[in-house]
């Protein structure tokens, strides 16, 4: 799994350039201080914990977009295996990659290439544990908008390494009817019938709620998905009775790998989770091992 090469160059480039604007807006003092000039060099991408590595090929772009004659190498786990990849689990103390090119680069570069996959490793990671925990039923796990700020593109892409789905990207992607938007509309019944004569008809319309009345009224008005937000584990089974199959149901509200596994029995077409990008720690990794290469 990759970004393709449009979406690499119109949205991601940007994003990586304005982070690297961000930790040099003048120059590297560190660096133009002990290496005034272009020196070639090597340094190995090394993992200092378990979990499922996700981002190396955001993590060689940094490197590119400061000189494209970088060369970046990826090694197998074992001998004779093939090289590392997104969405492969890697082990403390491995050797994943190495980095060649100019000295400059490789050390003015480092840090956004690294909080890069630290951050995409982490929230992969965190999603394979909290999706194996729903193995065995039919339940899809997606995440939210709950993003960093300009990073959502990189960690709505490290959930689907982990085993997630994607829910909608932003608020063009679909319509989702929050308790805010009912009570701007009037109630639910006249948020939905508002969306349906608005939004285009290729359009699903997702309405939240939060009691067993606002679950009558939302599968009454015709809402393709309703989720039940916050409620009880025995609240949700009366919602899935008052619903029986006239929309998808989608669970929500404070989901964590902690107590995913309570509400698994139900029988519901997606849980969604916010901790999977917003409370997901990050996998740690170092660049180790900087030499000239002769």
């Amino acid at each position: 799994m990759v970004f393709d090469p449009v979406t690499l160059k119109l949205n991601v480039d940007p994003l990586i350039e304005g982070a690297l604007r961000e930790d040099i807006t003048q120059e590297d003092v560190s660096t133009n201080s002990v290496m005034p000039i272009s020196v070639a060099g090597t340094v190995d991408l090394i993992a200092k914990e378990d979990g499922v590595i996700c981002g190396l090929q955001i993590y060689e772009r940094v490197f590119k977009l400061l000189d494209p004659a970088t060369e970046f190498i990826l090694l197998p786990a074992v001998e004779g295996g093939k090289p590392v990849q997104d969405g492969d689990e890697v082990k403390n103390g491995q050797k994943l990659a190495v980095v060649n090119g100019d000295i400059r680069v490789l050390l003015s570069g480092e840090r956004t290439a690294l909080n890069y996959l630290q951050r995409m490793s982490g929230i992969a990671t965190y999603t394979r544990s909290v999706a194996s925990l729903l193995e065995g039923t039919e339940i899809e796990l997606l995440d939210t908008r709950k993003t960093t700020p300009n990073n959502r593109i990189f960690e709505k892409y490290a959930v689907r390494v982990g085993g997630g789905r994607n829910h909608r990207y932003n608020l063009s992607d679909g319509v989702l009817l929050k308790d805010n938007h009912i009570g701007a509309a009037g109630g639910v019944k006249e948020a939905i019938l508002a969306a349906k004569k608005y939004a285009p008809f290729v359009r699903k319309i997702e309405v939240e709620v939060e009691n067993l009345d606002m679950v009558q009224e939302a599968a009454d008005a015709g809402a393709d998905i309703i989720m039940l937000d916050n409620m009880d584990h025995d609240t949700m089974q009366k919602a899935l009775d008052i619903i029986a199959g006239r929309a998808e149901v989608e669970i929500s509200g404070n989901v964590t790998k902690e107590n995913i596994a309570k509400i698994k029995d139900l029988k519901v077409n997606f849980i969604s989770s916010g901790a999977l990008t917003h409370s997901a720690p990050i996998l740690d990794l170092s660049m180790k091992n900087l030499r000239p290469i002769a």
